[in-house]
């Protein structure tokens, strides 16, 4: 078997059953959404095996909004994207705002695989109603 032409098959998020029967699965560009999302809305020391993996974003949710705040959110997603999916994707433009206990992040990048220019909106914390989880 020809390992370079094996399939890729990538997990969707968040894990679900498909209509087969089946773990859903996601296109590639679908995938990294996934991984930024995940990225944006864990908290550092969340993850047993990766403490450090994560952006804090969603620990300064109910914190006053200030333009010191806004600053330190971007700079943290900014971070984060850096370090955790510098080698998947470019970061072309970054908005992130707070208000109330919502937090929205507008992404616009590249997906470095497939050159595929994506604008993404994310915003969290998420209810099990806007991801379909039952």
């Amino acid at each position: 078997m020809n390992l370079s032409r094996a399939r890729r098959t990538d997990i969707a998020f968040p894990l679900r059953i498909d209509a087969r029967g089946r773990t859903a699965e996601a296109g590639y560009d679908d995938h990294v959404r996934d991984m930024i999302e995940q990225l944006l809305f864990t908290s550092p020391g969340e993850r047993v095996m990766r403490p450090d993996f994560g952006c804090g974003l969603l620990d300064l949710v109910f914190a006053p909004n200030s333009p010191e705040l806004a600053a330190t959110l971007h700079l943290s997603v900014q971070a984060a994207l850096q370090r955790w999916l510098g080698d998947v994707i470019t970061a072309e433009s970054l908005d992130v705002e707070s208000e109330d206990n919502v937090v929205r992040v507008r992404l616009v990048y590249e997906v470095l695989r497939t050159g595929t220019r994506r604008d993404d909106a994310f915003e969290g914390p998420e209810g099990p109603e806007r991801r379909g989880a039952a």
